[in-house]
């Protein structure tokens, strides 16, 4: 089993990234204050089944081209760019946002789902998702 080593930090253009699939989901306004809100979140840690689960994401298959050019960092000796989410609401029926990082969580859970994934995340405040 390869096991994944991570950055200390996700990489600049994981920002801009977020952005542009949280612009398909809200506002301007909104999207400029989640990215502001990751770009200052601690670290935190999750395992890669646990992030699936709660985005409701569907594992991509081990040959998918971005997934498997992560598996080839990792068996490389490289490591991964942190992920960045938007909390759910459990409350409200909201899954998890993963604004950057998908591949990344779904090539980790091919290495080993239990992967330890370090993650910043934001949290949308009720009422601020229009």
């Amino acid at each position: 089993m390869t096991k994944v080593s991570w950055k200390t930090d996700p990489d600049a253009h994981d920002y801009p990234a977020a952005g542009a699939y949280l612009s398909l989901l809200t506002s301007k306004d909104v999207v400029e204050r989640l990215v502001a809100e990751l770009q200052k979140a601690p670290v935190q840690h999750g395992k890669a089944k646990d992030l699936l689960r709660a985005s409701r994401l569907p594992l991509l298959p081990a040959d998918n081209k971005h997934v498997a050019g992560d598996v080839a960092k990792v068996a490389a000796g490289k490591s991964l760019s942190p992920v960045l989410v938007v909390r759910g609401e459990l409350h409200d029926d909201i899954a998890l946002q993963i604004a950057d990082g998908y591949h990344r969580v779904c090539a980790s859970y091919h290495l080993d789902e239990d992967t330890d994934i370090p993650f910043r995340m934001a949290v949308l405040n009720r009422g601020q998702g229009s």
